[in-house]
């Protein structure tokens, strides 16, 4: 126990020995903007445009889908109706 006593001792006077100084982090200057300089950022476009342009791509996909749907549709009864006349 007095071997731990004198270790804890001399690491604390080792401490005390150092002089270590902590430089704080200076605060920058706060930059006053006036309420007139602010403008929106500009993305390229409005979202109203992409969202028009995602509703006509999938309206544009879905009509094509019915389209192969009923051509599939109509050959098959064709190839059904060649069959079954014969």
């Amino acid at each position: 126990m007095k071997g731990l006593d004198a270790l804890v001792a001399e690491t604390m006077a080792f401490a005390k020995s150092l002089e270590v100084e902590i430089e704080r982090p200076r605060s920058l200057p706060k930059k006053v903007v006036e309420p007139g300089c602010l403008s929106l950022p500009d993305y390229g476009g409005s979202e109203r445009d992409d969202i028009r342009k995602r509703v006509e791509s999938f309206k544009a996909q879905q009509e094509r889908f019915m389209r192969e749907r009923e051509e599939y549709a109509n050959s098959l009864l064709r190839r059904i109706r060649s069959i079954t006349k014969s």
